[in-house]
């Protein structure tokens, strides 16, 4: 049977039906429901930015930042949503996909494989989510996400507009970007909800760099909870905490801890927010006598005088233990040039500063500055022997 490409097209978005479009003397075709329902969204992210320094093509920059845009135009991320919610019945199903490419792309790969550190991006096309959800009706009705999906600890996420700086955190260079496997979530009462599940080994890259793999039927443990204020909480409704961690069960992989909170103040202008990060990497060998360890803490606070007017303030601090050439944390976090400590202990902070006003419709316009500090060494570009870094940046998102 055939059809012209403006009959499908029509069909596609649900302006005929396919049985309209069938002969009568063929057996009719039931149209598929699902399309009608499908919702495409997404966004365009694009930037110029400029950094002071001599940065070489092999220089250190700061965790949160790409090599790919220093001193230049960037494409950030073009991300193309389709998304079926699920209904309030009993046995609904639904699902997502993001399909994204960019400077900042994150996800899998054609061959299943994940993005674990992704501090300035794969620079390619990926599927950053792609998974089926489906609800079974025990309790109040257990959602479960069977796919790519994105990870459910931290403070920032994937999706740069919904992040409040232009920049990444250097929390967010330490956390897994994606999950592929099962994750079922479940809200016990209205102000509680906890997520469990199962997914791939989750392993860094300077692991497998040295040869390091996880057998195939390695798995993480996921898991996190969500506490969220009532109304009842006056000032402080909708303030919220989040508790999560990462295990892996394979030899050298990855283990992830994470705490953190949003809270309203009792001006209404001002937001505060926290989050601590625990990062152990199993990377002990007979040339690395322990396993790679460190934290980061940071502080948030958004003040919002108007509708469209925003300003945005974050802070952090980190601790990070690594050896200089077997380091996971030094070597693929932290990327400062670490053959040029005299120490493994690489400790320091950042302070980014964003004015957010959003003068066009669907658009968010970002101007940023961000300061970078190590405490000790010559971090950064090789030159900057004082361990500064300075970048500012401005910044556009069409969201549609």
């Amino acid at each position: 049977m055939k059809f012209n490409k403006w009959t499908l097209g029509l069909a596609a978005v649900g302006a005929v039906s396919m049985a309209s479009a069938v002969r009568a003397d063929e057996p009719k075709l039931v149209p598929v429901q699902a399309l009608s329902s499908t919702v495409i969204s997404g966004n365009v992210d694009v930037a110029a930015q400029y950094n002071t320094g001599n940065y070489g093509p092999n220089a250190g920059v700061p965790a949160g930042t790409s090599q790919n845009k220093i001193d230049a135009f960037s494409l950030n991320d073009v991300v193309i949503s389709l998304d079926k919610a699920q209904d309030e019945s009993p046995w609904a199903a639904g699902y997502h996909i993001d399909l994204n490419y960019g400077t900042d792309a994150v996800g899998v790969t054609g061959n299943g494989s994940q993005t674990v550190n992704a501090a300035g991006g794969t620079g390619s096309a990926a599927i950053r989510q792609a998974y089926v959800v489906v609800r079974t009706p025990v309790g109040n009705g257990i959602d479960w996400k069977v796919g790519v999906q994105d990870d459910i600890i931290g403070y920032e996420g994937n999706s740069d507009g919904l992040n409040p700086n232009y920049t990444r955190s250097i929390a967010y260079s330490v956390e897994p970007t994606t999950l592929l496997g099962l994750v079922g979530s479940y809200k016990i009462v209205n102000a509680v909800t906890i997520q469990a599940g199962i997914v791939d080994a989750l392993t860094p890259s300077a692991v497998t760099a040295l040869g390091y793999y996880p057998a195939s039927s390695d798995k993480t443990f996921a898991g996190a909870i969500t506490f969220t204020a009532p109304d009842s909480f006056g000032w402080a409704k909708g303030a919220s905490l989040n508790l999560g961690a990462l295990l892996n069960v394979d030899k050298y992989g990855q283990d992830n801890y994470y705490a953190g909170f949003t809270l309203p103040t009792p001006s209404s202008m001002i937001t505060v927010g926290g989050a601590f990060d625990l990062v152990s990497v199993n990377n002990a060998s007979s040339v690395n006598s322990k396993n790679d360890s460190g934290w980061i803490a940071g502080l948030y606070t958004s003040i919002k005088p108007t509708d469209k007017l925003s300003f945005n303030l974050r802070g952090e601090y980190y601790d990070l233990e690594g050896t200089p050439t077997f380091g996971a944390l030094t070597s693929a976090y932290i990327p400062y040039a670490a053959s040029n400590y005299g120490s493994t202990n690489l400790k320091g902070e950042e302070i980014t500063f964003t004015i957010q006003y959003n003068l066009w419709a669907n658009v968010i316009s970002r101007l940023e500055a961000r300061w970078d500090h190590a405490d000790s060494g010559t971090a950064f570009a090789n030159n900057n022997a004082d361990g500064n870094s300075f970048l500012f940046a401005a910044n556009l998102i069409y969201q549609f």
